[in-house]
């Protein structure tokens, strides 16, 4: 499968290791620019190309990067993505940590992954959001571990979310449906969910007791 990874930090940076690893042809992109990216190319195979490159082909675009610095990515950047493509958002908000007040999430009541769908012009599904990058490389268990991590997953688009679901299990992670984007605050910073190390009885447990209040930590 051909996929595209905008942003390099912790999460991409990973995800690029690990699904080059499973045989996926990944680009990747980040804000700095492909011949920062030498080492990563050099340890995984992947492509380094510019944030407007990434998605030309993919069926997977997996966005992830600051929540402040959505509305800077490429005007078009989604154009020639493959047919029915789908989008992972795994953005969370942190108004005092890095990314400033934003205005239609605390007074009009969006989900981050709303916001985010808002700004980039198509639907997202909100996974990866509030799990620890090194799990990425060293938690995957094969279907039917005790061991196995349960990740939350939330969307609109049911066929979309079954790709990202399907794609959570080839890296060795269950997954747990966590409804639409608007239910996805179930699954925001500072909620019971948010960096659970658990299987799916635990992590459907802590979705359900996830309160819409948003935290005093968590507003500018």
């Amino acid at each position: 499968m051909k996929i595209g990874i905008i942003g390099a930090g912790n999460i991409g940076g990973n995800l690029t290791r690990r699904l080059t690893a499973l045989g996926h042809d990944v680009s990747v992109a980040n804000s700095r620019g492909p011949e920062t990216l030498t080492a990563l190319v050099e340890e995984t195979g992947a492509t380094a190309v510019t944030a407007s490159e990434a998605a030309r082909g993919a069926e997977i675009v997996v966005v992830t990067v600051p929540l402040k610095n959505v509305p800077d990515l490429p005007a078009g950047f989604l154009d020639g993505a493959a047919e029915g493509f789908a989008v992972i958002d795994t953005g969370n908000y942190y108004p005092r940590e890095r990314d400033g007040r934003i205005a239609a999430i605390e007074d009009e009541g969006l989900t981050e992954s709303r916001w985010t769908e808002l700004r980039i012009g198509h639907p997202v599904v909100k996974a990866f959001n509030g799990t620890y990058a090194q799990d990425l490389l060293e938690r995957p268990r094969p279907a039917g571990d005790p061991d196995r991590l349960a990740l939350p997953v939330a969307g609109d688009d049911a066929v979309a979310k079954e790709k990202v679901r399907l794609l959570i299990d080839e890296l060795g992670f269950d997954s747990v449906d966590a409804g639409g984007i608007d239910d996805s605050w179930r699954q925001q910073p500072d909620t019971p969910v948010y960096g659970l190390r658990e299987g799916v009885g635990a992590v459907v447990k802590a979705l359900s007791e996830a309160s819409p209040e948003r935290p005093e930590g968590f507003r500018g």
